[in-house]
């Protein structure tokens, strides 16, 4: 990144986007693998209440909620992309979540593309990259 934002900026960010951007989080990866971290953070999100939307290939219904196979298959708005993908796919799925419309993404702990969090917040969308909002959470209080 050019202008790589500094701790409390992120922190803003990463306050804003889950106070204030909306309610309907798509998480990229999540499927029924109690193993996988994403089934936990989307645990957490729904304590908080936060609608979350499956997206993995697999389409599985997770936490009582529809999958769907990508983000385009989704048949509503979607305020927030949460991606827990390697960090060699996450571009592309940056570039849906710009493409569907969303207010913001967010990037997982380990994953990062500088790249791609260019393009997001060039395209004027909020973007968090390399951090978790299940422990974002625990700071707000």
């Amino acid at each position: 990144m050019s202008d790589a934002p500094d701790t409390a900026a992120v922190t803003a960010t990463a306050r804003k986007i889950l106070t204030e951007l909306g309610d309907t989080w798509a998480v990229v990866g999540l499927s029924d693998n109690r193993d996988r971290a994403a089934y936990g953070v989307a645990q957490v999100l729904q304590r908080f209440g936060k609608r979350v939307v499956p997206v993995h290939p697999k389409a599985e219904t997770v936490h009582g909620e529809q999958g769907y196979p990508s983000l385009d298959a989704i048949p509503f708005d979607v305020d927030v992309v949460d991606v827990f993908v390697n960090s060699d796919l996450a571009g592309a799925v940056a570039d849906e979540a710009v493409a569907i419309g969303a207010k913001a993404v967010w990037f997982q702990l380990g994953v990062v593309d500088e790249a791609a969090y260019d393009r997001v917040r060039g395209a004027g969308l909020d973007m968090v990259m390399d951090r978790c909002p299940a422990i974002e959470y625990k700071s707000l209080s």
